[in-house]
């Protein structure tokens, strides 16, 4: 039954202290259930203070000593009572009505109040065998804990049950949303720390609930841990009045439910009647959108849990204020091997929790709290959909080369790079209806990937207008999923791939770098699971680049950034792929390969525009395949050392680096020069450094030992330098790139202003080649002269020269 409790004064009604205040009255615990769950909540809280402190002595048998306790303490407290508190509640509706359910930790280092029920559980034993269920065992638990050889503070990857690390905060309710699309049994919890809610990806991510089916769909439950404090300031969502604080939420889409207060006896009833009536809720509603197939948006639930920081700690030390103040978010109690006040102080915190009644004397859970948790598969901490491997099938795959295009002769033919792609994912997604998604912020038409339409909408389940008829594209049962937040996206992505699915993303090369963090920190996930041998491998996160800035001549300077390639280099190479398709069939090549992958972030750069083919299907396979090729038919040094080298990676780049090669061979019919694209921007790595790199040999013999390589690069040109400075050749490596110049220019001009389009290079080569430099002068001043040609066409008509938008390979 739902009731309104007597609304509090203005003084109590955001305290974190007092007798339970709530939305939801009752009292389902019975006395007995009551005594069982506040002792199973105390062996939680005692072994997150054991984590965070304790080194040895786990079990208090004898007085705290200095050398029990860890030189350093790290690790946060704060939030750990909280998150234990509502983690044991949510195991009794799980053993109550046979939930498939999960748990999302957003508090950054509150990884204590996760794994305390998780150790309890006996997952970790499971797991980890040598933290056992025993004094011994508790110790290791303990000290490797924030210990060097041991795990962090954050439920990182070695956490049984964790799909989400909160190392950055703002990311835990978009990847909840993105677990349960496409699990329809599935409920998600997320805990939401109030600090965490003042991030920009965090406030946007609530309006996923705006993108849940009721039908085919799971549910998401976030729990507002309001704790109230930060490091060392109040949180925001804590000190607004509790009018505005529903007010916001109930604006968000939800009905919020508020369970407040610090009296144990009565926020335990408070929290069950309440999580009860949620879960009650969540399962109404999915069975009336079942049942009548009507997929409305519906006013989700969510609960506010307002709970002191540090709950159940000390209430001060040393005359200040520590349990409901910011002075409990990391480690209470300090100087512990010179401050015997403060050990003792310890030693009675964690005696309070009366170890000696939860423990046996071997240092287990004694068997009537051990029976208070889920087992096998229904524990939140072994569900197999945190461990997204486990239950991950393979795509049903169509024959990408089914989609290619015809290419009678090189560089003849103009397509549009990114159109046929759209076609291939549009296949992928029909044979795959149950566990592919395709992802974007409002712009998978304007990157030419309107094909998926085709067989599945963008889920739209909000209000429509008629004319959302005439081409919007919107659909209830949409898979297609458009928001213009790159986080929130990322994040749906992420929680999509984490729990077993595939999916695609496509965005703005511009706007990419909005989500570099999440990049990152999805990178670090990878490469921490490499090394743990019970996780199974994810599908690969595949990004497709496109928009890219050598084609924003209408948009300006603010459109023009190529750096999110150097924010990939620096992650793992055990984990990073860079690709760069010269054109459609390298394209669909590259998308078949990356989206049969797994556990890498696959990053494909391609532009959308229509650009010259350069190779049939067969030529492209092996192409891709080798990652780095010579074009012979570009080449003219058959059968002996060229003069120079020319090379590209990127679609535009390629095709300046051969309109220059044309000219030279005009120029100097005896040059002998040597064309190389790069498909796979790390087989400029040695092998040493990446697993795609080139030997030494392999590098030495395609790029010469001691010929000048004129370089063309889509991105920054000294990443190019960065990947190749151990080469042999490096001396001679000249790379033009994109260098911050340019705003509202013709694609030529652009590229004249960066130095990489055709006349630059050909004056590179021209510079560099020891028998040029001479005689190639007049060369030079021609090709000065058709730069300003160019230009001053591009400003009196506003687009290129015919024979620069028409130009063609002429051979």
């Amino acid at each position: 039954m739902l009731t309104t409790s007597p609304k509090p004064t203005v003084e109590t009604s955001i305290s974190a202290f007092g007798t339970a205040r709530s939305t939801v009255e009752g009292t389902p615990l019975s006395a007995e259930e009551l005594q069982k769950m506040q002792a199973y909540w105390q062996a939680c809280n005692y072994l997150a203070i054991g984590m965070i402190y304790l080194r040895d002595n786990p079990l208090l048998k004898e007085a705290l000593k200095p050398e029990h306790i860890k030189q350093r303490l790290l690790g946060h407290w704060g939030s750990s009572p909280g998150m234990a508190f509502t983690y044991i509640h949510l195991n009794r509706l799980i053993k109550k009505y046979d939930l498939d359910m999960i748990f999302l930790a957003g508090p950054g280092h509150g990884a204590p109040g996760i794994l305390a029920p998780v150790y309890l559980e006996s997952t970790y034993s499971e797991i980890y065998p040598d933290k056992s269920e025993d004094a011994a065992g508790m110790r290791r638990f303990f000290k490797q804990f924030s210990f060097p050889g041991g795990i962090g503070s954050h439920c990182t990857p070695e956490t049984p049950g964790s799909i989400h690390e909160g190392g950055e905060l703002g990311y835990s309710v978009s990847h909840a949303y993105g677990t349960v699309f496409d699990n329809p049994d599935l409920i998600s919890v997320v805990m939401v720390g109030d600090g965490e809610s003042e991030t920009g990806p965090l406030a946007t991510a609530w309006h996923s609930n705006k993108f849940l089916s009721p039908i085919r769909d799971g549910a998401v439950l976030p729990i507002l841990h309001l704790n109230g404090y930060k490091i060392n300031n109040p949180t925001l969502l804590a000190r607004i009045s509790h009018e505005e604080l529903e007010d916001l939420f109930k604006g968000y889409g939800y009905t919020p439910y508020f369970v407040e207060g610090s009296d144990p006896e009565t926020m335990h009833q408070a929290m069950a009647a309440t999580l009860e009536h949620c879960i009650t809720e969540i399962h109404r509603i999915q069975a009336e959108a079942r049942t009548t197939g009507l997929a409305k948006r519906p006013r989700w639930p969510m609960i506010v849990l307002r709970t002191p920081k540090g709950w159940t700690g000390p209430s001060t030390v040393d005359g200040h204020k520590v349990e409901g103040f910011w002075r409990s978010h990391q480690v209470p109690l300090s100087g512990m091997h010179n401050n015997p006040e403060h050990l003792k102080l310890l030693e009675d915190w964690m005696r309070s929790y009366k170890p000696e009644e939860l423990f046996n004397q071997n240092g287990t859970l004694i068997p009537e709290l051990k029976d208070l948790a889920p087992t096998g598969n229904h524990r939140m901490s072994a569900n197999p959909h945190a461990n997204g491997g486990v239950v991950r099938k393979a795509l049903r795959m169509p024959d990408f080369r089914q989609y290619g295009i015809e290419v009678p002769q090189p560089g003849q033919v103009e397509v549009e790079n990114t159109k046929p792609l759209g076609v291939f994912l549009r296949d992928v997604m029909g044979h795959n209806l149950t566990n592919f998604r395709v992802f974007g912020p409002d712009e998978n038409t304007s990157n030419k990937l309107h094909a998926v339409y085709e067989v599945s909408k963008k889920f739209w389940i909000a209000e429509y207008f008629p004319e959302d008829a005439d081409g919007g594209e919107l659909s209830p049962d949409g898979r297609v999923m458009e928001m213009l937040s790159e986080h929130t996206l990322e994040g749906w992505l992420e929680g999509y791939l984490l729990t077993g699915r595939h999916g695609f993303f496509s965005t703005y090369e511009s706007f990419v770098h909005v989500i570099d963090s999440m990049i990152n920190q999805h990178c670090k996930w990878l490469e921490i699971c490499r090394h743990i041998p019970w996780r199974a491998a994810i599908s690969s996160l595949n990004l497709l680049i496109t928009s890219t800035v050598w084609r924003q001549d209408h948009n300006g300077f603010t459109h023009q950034d190529p750096g999110f390639l150097d924010v990939v280099i620096n992650k793992s190479p055990d984990v990073t792929r860079i690709y760069l398709p010269p054109d459609v069939n390298t394209l669909l090549s590259v998308a078949d390969h990356c989206l049969r992958s797994t556990n890498y972030v696959n990053v494909i750069v391609s532009d959308k525009q229509l650009h010259l083919q350069y190779m049939d299907m067969d030529a492209a396979v092996k192409h891709c395949t080798k990652g780095i090729g010579i074009w012979d038919w570009a080449s003219n040094d058959q059968g002996q050392e060229p003069d120079v080298v020319m090379a590209g990676a990127g679609d535009i780049p390629t095709l300046e680096a051969l309109a220059a090669t044309v000219m030279l061979r005009e120029f100097f019919p005896d040059l002998k020069i040597r064309f190389i694209n790069v498909v796979d921007l790390f087989k400029l790595q040695p092998e040493t450094e990446h697993p795609h790199g080139l030997s030494d040999r392999n590098f030495d013999s395609m790029f010469t030992l001691d010929k000048p390589i004129i370089f063309n690069f889509h991105g920054y040109p000294w990443l190019v330098h960065r990947l190749t400075y151990r080469r042999h050749n490096h001396h001679n490596l000249h790379v033009r790139g994109y260098k911050e110049k340019g705003n509202i220019n013709t694609p030529l001009e652009l590229a004249i202003c960066n130095q990489i389009d055709r006349f630059s290079l050909a004056m590179d080569v021209i510079d560099r080649v020891p028998k040029l430099r001479v005689a190639g002068a007049h060369a030079k001043e021609y090709l000065k002269n058709q730069q300003i040609e160019c230009r001053h066409y591009a400003y009196e008509h506003g687009i290129d020269k015919p024979e620069i938008v028409n130009w063609k390979w002429p051979y």
